[in-house]
């Protein structure tokens, strides 16, 4: 296992025997009947010329002996040159027919690919490397149309091959039966390399896609190993994996090398025996010369297809594992499960847990009979120290995650009966670190409500600091955010992911505040956008801004997964418990009694 340690298997792979993926294969095929009733048609017909070649030259050789008119080898050199352009016309109407069915057909195993990927939750993602993700939907689905092209060449050699040896069994049934013997041993050594091709190739796709997730993760933390300045840390980190590629794909190569010399040398000695056989039978009259030739040439068209379905085990393997692992990921099984997909209608916002239970893993209980009820267009803000629970309840409202045991419901419905689409189209949710795409301020901000008109657009943008936040911006609306939104400030980037929210309307709306200072100009604005977000929803904040705690209607304070204290700003402070020394710990100083206190203090 030396080569091979360290290679990632995923939770979610599993073992698909060759049926099932011939199997899965035909079905993705099933639309593409007409082509594939062409291509066969043609692979019936190229078999039959590519076979006709040896027999026309035989039959040459026999009228040799008896003195050929230049008419007859005329009709002959015309009849190859005629089979020699006609195979190469259809090989390419063939090829042409094989490459858009597969182009059609890895088109729809990607998009599946993606789908199931997109479709999978949160705690999908919390296991699994994007970067590894990522390969399956793009190098594996590319790799399995490379196995059916493959495959459609050696059918043709393969029929060819049998079309072949019906005209020699008719011609000399001895020699063919001489020829014969010498398949099992062809087959033996082909099929004794199977399995281990399987492996080799299934362990070089791993290696890749290791590959490719030190390069995502890598490029992506690009900013933060250059303030750290570990750009040789990364590139470590990058090296050990493409290293670790290199070794694995060269054990590969080496392993797959042995094929073809292996099965030449087989063929060498095959070629001996029939060489001494046939020659002994010409020689006594048994067979003529021509018949001998063709028994001679016949044995490369006999080999050379299983030679090539060997040496191109390599890539059926890697089709094969390529199909496997794009199958696997479109057939995991999701964490969130509904059990029923019930219409949601406008949402109240009534949100209650009832002794919910609530995990990531078997070691890591995170909520124990938790508890708590959230009235319709009630302000909740969650404070505590790092690890309470209080992200983990924003995720389970949003239903990225499976609670253990217990009920959360909505307005009176279990949350697990909603259709997930529509559920969430009533959800607005703002991470701590809000994420854009590129592309420009107006496309973002309509990325959940792609109807808004810039003019929509723009009066809601004028409602927050009269619009001054807009004049910052270069273009406008039309302003460039650049990846990940990063071209903005981080007091832009959470205005902007305001906006998206403000646009969308939503009946509840999460909002986990960001933790990096800004101005208290943009903390004003961003006040002012969250007011009027909060004014129509039920809002569930947590909270790491005084603003925010202090407008809330209820605070919960949370440890260790369950709820300590609840109330008001005022009362909570008043009670000296674990809220006044969160206070103390991480809000005292934004307030303006403790900055004009320091002030004073410093004039002094």
């Amino acid at each position: 296992m030396g080569f091979f340690a360290g290679l990632n298997n995923e939770k979610y792979d599993r073992q698909y025997t060759d049926r099932e993926l011939v199997r899965r294969m035909v079905e993705y095929f099933a639309p593409q009947k007409k082509r594939i009733a062409s291509i066969v048609i043609l692979v019936l017909v190229m078999a039959g010329l590519g076979a006709a070649l040896p027999v026309i030259v035989s039959n040459i050789m026999d009228l040799m002996k008896n003195q050929p008119t230049p008419q007859a080898i005329a009709i002959v050199g015309v009849g190859m040159t005629f089979i020699a352009f006609a195979n190469w016309g259809l090989n390419w109407l063939r090829r042409s027919l094989t490459v858009r069915a597969v182009g059609d057909v890895v088109l729809e195993l990607r998009t599946r690919a993606f789908a199931a990927a997109a479709e999978h939750d949160l705690s999908f993602y919390d296991q699994f490397s994007s970067g590894r993700i990522v390969s399956r939907i793009t190098s594996d689905t590319n790799d399995f149309g490379q196995l059916v092209v493959i495959v459609t060449d050696v059918a043709s050699q393969i029929v060819q091959t049998v079309i072949l040896g019906i005209i020699l069994a008719r011609t000399e049934w001895k020699l063919f039966t001489v020829m014969l013997a010498f398949m099992p041993v062809i087959f033996i050594i082909a099929m004794g390399f199977r399995s281990l091709a399987r492996v080799v190739t299934k362990n070089g796709m791993k290696a890749m896609a290791d590959v490719n997730a030190a390069i995502k993760e890598t490029v992506s933390g690009i900013a933060v190993a250059k303030n750290f300045r570990q750009e040789h840390s990364i590139f470590e980190t990058f090296d050990t994996a493409n290293q670790q590629s290199y070794r694995v794909n060269v054990r590969r190569g080496f392993v797959l090398s042995l094929v073809f010399p292996t099965l030449n040398a087989t063929s060498g000695i095959f070629i001996g025996v029939l060489v001494y056989a046939g020659g002994w039978s010409a020689a006594a009259g048994l067979i003529t010369v021509g018949a001998w030739y063709l028994f001679i040439n016949s044995l490369d068209y006999f080999m050379f297809p299983i030679m090539n379905l060997t040496s191109f085990w390599a890539q059926i393997q890697s089709g094969l594992s390529a199909a496997e692992r794009a199958f696997a990921l479109i057939d995991a099984d999701p964490n969130v499960v509904q059990k029923d997909n019930h219409r949601v209608p406008p949402l109240k916002g009534e949100i209650r847990f009832e002794n919910l239970q609530f995990r990531y893993t078997d070691k890591e209980p995170i909520l124990r009979d938790f508890s708590l009820h959230i009235q319709p267009g009630e302000n909740l803000a969650l404070v505590g120290h790092t690890g309470a629970g209080k992200s983990s309840i924003a995720k389970l409202i949003a239903r990225f995650y499976e609670f253990q045991s217990g009920e959360l419901t909505i307005d009176g419905h279990d949350i697990r009966t909603f259709d997930l689409q529509q559920y969430r189209r009533q959800l607005g949710i703002v991470s701590q670190v809000p994420f854009l795409f590129s592309g420009t301020v107006a496309e973002n901000i309509r990325y959940a409500a792609p109807n808004a008109t810039e003019a929509e657009i723009t009066a809601m943008a004028r409602r927050i600091g009269d619009g001054e936040w807009l004049e910052t911006l270069p273009n406008g609306l039309e302003t460039q955010v650049g990846e990940r939104g990063g071209r903005l400030s981080m007091g832009q980037r959470q205005l902007v992911a305001l906006m998206r929210v403000l646009v969308q309307k939503p009946a509840i709306f999460i909002l986990d505040e960001a933790t990096a200072s800004i101005d208290p100009f943009t903390e004003w604005q961003i006040q002012q956008a969250l007011n009027l977000i909060l004014a129509n929803s039920t809002s569930i904040l947590i909270a790491h801004r005084l603003s925010t705690v202090k407008a809330a209607d209820r605070i919960v304070v949370m440890k260790q997964g369950t709820i300590i204290e609840q109330g008001n700003h005022n009362d909570l402070l008043s009670q000296g418990g674990h809220y006044a020394e969160l206070y103390n710990t991480y809000f005292r100083h934004q307030s303006l009694a403790y900055i004009e206190k320091i002030k004073e203090l410093k004039e002094r």
